[in-house]
């Protein structure tokens, strides 16, 4: 009689433990992002090991955004219960061949102590001097994408500004730009965000009148 209470007993732990399992596993599945959200950081998901079945409003990851949640990526969803297709977050995105690859990459900013890269550096009417950003003391590691700069100039000439742009831009006005100098021999500053080109460095012309610049930098977008 006491080995069949034990037997029964042993069976209905057993057949509770298989119950938690089963209500409480977690696991993660592949899918296809066929959708996403901004607004409410959801997205719908085609789970791929059954192609009919797409799940809507999954919650996204906070660190992914519109730059990487791309239409038809691929993603790996977290299922906390695996027996819930509605208790599930979307962990990652990663490329899907040729799909889902972010043109141009996405750039995320990083603020570090100010440096000065280099102090009242002369620049001839109509020349772009080239300067090197990264590596040193800057604290802009190579392969950054860009700067942000703090940069002030004078000059003798009224009327003169200065270009900014990364380096060998075809067409420098379309970036950055100070000026003009509305009196001979004062001062203008800004601050801004700049592209450099793959080796870090960008380009700073002097138009109208000879140009004493000076540049610090205190962020880089990577």
């Amino acid at each position: 009689m006491a080995s069949q209470h034990s037997s029964l007993h042993s069976h209905s732990r057993s057949r509770s433990d298989y119950g938690q399992r089963r209500r409480g596993q977690e696991i993660i599945k592949r899918g296809i992002m066929t959708q996403f959200f901004p607004a409410t950081y959801t997205a719908n998901i085609l789970i791929m090991e059954a192609t009919s079945t797409v799940i809507q409003g999954v919650p996204v990851a906070c660190h992914l955004d519109g730059t990487s949640a791309q239409l038809n990526t691929l993603c790996a969803v977290l299922f906390f219960d695996e027996q819930n297709y509605t208790d599930a977050v979307v962990l990652a995105v990663y490329p899907n061949g040729s799909q889902g690859v972010p043109v141009p990459a996405p750039g995320r900013i990083v603020f570090v102590n100010g440096y000065q890269q280099f102090s009242s550096q002369t620049i001839n009417a109509g020349s772009a001097s080239t300067f090197t950003l990264t590596g040193g003391s800057s604290g802009i590691p190579a392969g950054a994408l860009g700067t942000l700069y703090k940069v002030f100039f004078s000059s003798p000439t009224a009327g003169s500004y200065i270009q900014l742009a990364p380096h060998g831009a075809s067409d420098m006005s379309a970036y950055a730009s100070v000026g003009n100098l509305p009196l001979a021999n004062g001062t203008l500053n800004s601050t801004g965000t700049l592209q450099m080109d793959a080796a870090g460095r960008i380009d700073i012309k002097a138009n109208n009148g000879n140009c004493t610049v000076t540049l610090y930098t205190h962020g880089y977008v990577f």
